[in-house]
């Protein structure tokens, strides 16, 4: 692939600031120039950074509204009214209904979980949801990962007798719906310090919030970080700030007394006994959560995660599994025939964008088409098919573009909408079809930065083999979790050799197992280089070259460090740009 290598050297400044870093904290000086980056400037926010701590986390009355959902919380319990928590069917919805749930029952039984029907009820609050409540004899709804943008169907539930708390984290309208108390810290009157928690993440704090009224230990509550971490990974959202202590003590959660269902979900997956990072989140666990509300129903998930006899639990993630499998084969299908559909549109070379309709796709699929297709062209993406009488898309986005601003400009032509940065879903007339994919492109066209639209790969730092050591990796692996915001780690190393060994290895001989030396040091270092056999030939030739990777640990051998290879650039090619 004809990567882009980006790399900008520290300033003077970063570099006096990085020097002193590295002696305060005792790290490599790459280590601290990454930090410097990263904002962390100081011995005592890197000690932070490098182990966060939950007495961290911002006071959750800080957050507009908080207070008067407590109070109605309380009050629906001490009423003895029936409480409903209803949430999104994605990973994040999830997640969020399972913590409250699980939170709530520990005090209290007279409450149920709802999760929409994605193909008979759409995204979001349902009126065929609020007739259900209504049947159930239900006061309160507590609605999760979604609500902003319900102004009807709250007011429809509000006519009824029934109350909202909504938990969400999408941009809100300027209007916002008539609940009771609306936590969102986007909202244009925000009071909360940070902005970007995920759906389960305000679910966490309405809970913290919640415990802190009733004089309940903050203890009982970290056995639901694990639902916390899941939904971070798995949502995208950025890993700094408190969300990193969400997910940091979260992932510790995952691997030392996961709950029930979660443990069966890793069991379905392979990850028992493994020391589960984001990325087994996002490629292994999150899917399959996922998979519920995409192929069935959402509840399922739910039902999972809150289940707490694990033969039972084992049972539905084995079912869950299985809708991950069938979600895979669409999936494939799909993607393909997207593919073929981006390559006959005329003049593709010069669009900025890609919006493509099928009247037949799956909608349960159409967001995982629509990021294989903007990692596959990059380019923002929007992926449509037609539901009822209705065509419904997901959209997602390439680094630094906000596609959710992209769909606003284009809101006149919509019927509803919904997001964030980097996805977003929206519903339209299918006569708009045609004019949306139009005015998308304009947006796109005017506002998208070329170099967004072509695949990067940005360096941390540049370092030589002899500043790989058992430490370096051991301060490496305190960074995490990586993600949004604080992204693993990229290193390049100039004027590396073969030591003799290296090979291509694969089914169709596709990768290069490497063993190399660079010019400043004796280390041999091995590597993999996926889908890079095309280079092997020049390596071969005992010339030099120069590499961009990750340090990785071996997952055949515990303990020893393996580069896991980006990008060869040989000295034929254009040089790093700095």
């Amino acid at each position: 692939m004809n990567y882009r290598w980006n790399y900008e050297p520290p300033t003077t400044e970063d570099q006096a600031c990085a020097e002193k870093l590295a002696s305060d904290v005792k790290v490599n000086l790459a280590i601290a120039q990454m930090l410097v980056a990263r904002g962390i400037r100081t011995a005592d926010h890197a000690r932070s950074y490098f182990r966060p701590q939950l007495q961290e986390l911002h006071d959750p009355y800080l957050m507009k509204d908080m207070k008067k959902a407590v109070e109605r919380l309380n009050e629906a319990m001490g009423q003895r009214e029936r409480i409903m928590i209803y949430g999104d069917y994605d990973v994040d919805g999830c997640t969020a209904v399972a913590l409250v749930y699980r939170c709530i029952t520990q005090f209290y039984s007279n409450v149920e979980c709802y999760i929409p029907n994605r193909s008979e009820e759409g995204y979001g609050v349902s009126r065929r949801g609020v007739d259900y409540a209504e049947s159930q004899g239900v006061k309160l709804v507590i609605v999760l990962d979604c609500g902003i943008k319900a102004i009807e169907e709250i007011q429809y539930a509000k006519d009824k007798g029934i109350d909202f708390i909504i938990c969400d984290h999408h941009v809100p309208d300027e209007t916002l719906p008539p609940a009771v108390a609306i936590l969102n810290a986007k909202r244009v009157d925000n009071t909360y310090p940070y902005l970007d928690l995920s759906g389960c993440g305000v679910g966490f704090k309405f809970m913290q919030a919640f415990a802190i009224s009733n004089g309940i230990p903050f203890s009982t509550l970290i056995p639901l970080l694990d639902l916390c971490a899941i939904s971070i990974a798995s949502d995208i959202v950025p890993i700094m700030g408190e969300n990193r202590i969400l997910a940091y003590h979260g992932l510790k959660q995952l691997n030392n007394n996961a709950s029930t269902g979660v443990k069966a979900v890793m069991e379905v997956c392979g990850l028992t006994g493994k020391d589960l990072t984001m990325s087994d989140i996002i490629f292994k666990i999150g899917p399959r959560i996922n998979a519920s509300g995409r192929i069935q129903n959402g509840k399922q998930s739910v039902d999972l995660l809150v289940e707490h006899d694990y033969d039972k639990a084992l049972e539905l993630a084995k079912t869950i599994n299985q809708y991950n499998d069938e979600r895979k084969e669409l999936d494939k299908r799909m993607t393909e025939e997207a593919g073929h559909v981006v390559e006959q549109m005329p003049k593709m070379e010069d669009k900025s964008s890609i919006v493509i309709y099928n009247a037949d796709w799956h909608k349960g699929v159409i967001g995982i088409v629509a990021s294989r297709l903007t990692e596959e062209y990059f380019r923002p993406a929007v992926v449509l098919t037609l539901d009822g009488d209705i065509v419904t898309g997901s959209a997602r986005s390439v680094s630094g573009f906000d596609v959710y601003k992209a769909i606003q400009s284009c809101e006149d032509l919509l019927e509803n909408f919904g997001g964030h940065t980097y996805a977003a879903g929206l519903s339209m007339k299918v006569e708009q079809v045609e004019a949306f994919s139009q005015r998308f492109e304009t947006y796109v066209q005017e506002h998208i930065d070329p170099e967004q639209t072509r695949p990067n790969l940005d360096i941390h730092a540049i370092v030589n083999f002899r500043d790989i050591t058992p430490k370096f990796f051991n301060d490496l692996k305190r960074m995490r979790p990586f993600g949004p915001e604080n992204p693993k780690p990229l290193f390049c190393t100039k004027n590396v050799f073969d030591y003799g060994t290296s090979k291509v290895v694969g089914r169709q001989q596709e990768h290069i197992k490497l063993e190399l030396v660079d010019s400043k040091s004796n280390n041999v270092m091995n590597g993999i280089a996926f889908g890079q056999s095309s280079e092997a030939r020049y390596i071969k030739t005992k010339q030099s070259f120069d590499i961009v990777y990750s340090v990785e640990e071996n997952a055949r051998k515990h303990g020893e460090v393996q580069l896991q290879i980006e990008d060869i650039r040989t000295h034929e090619k254009n040089i790093l740009n700095e």
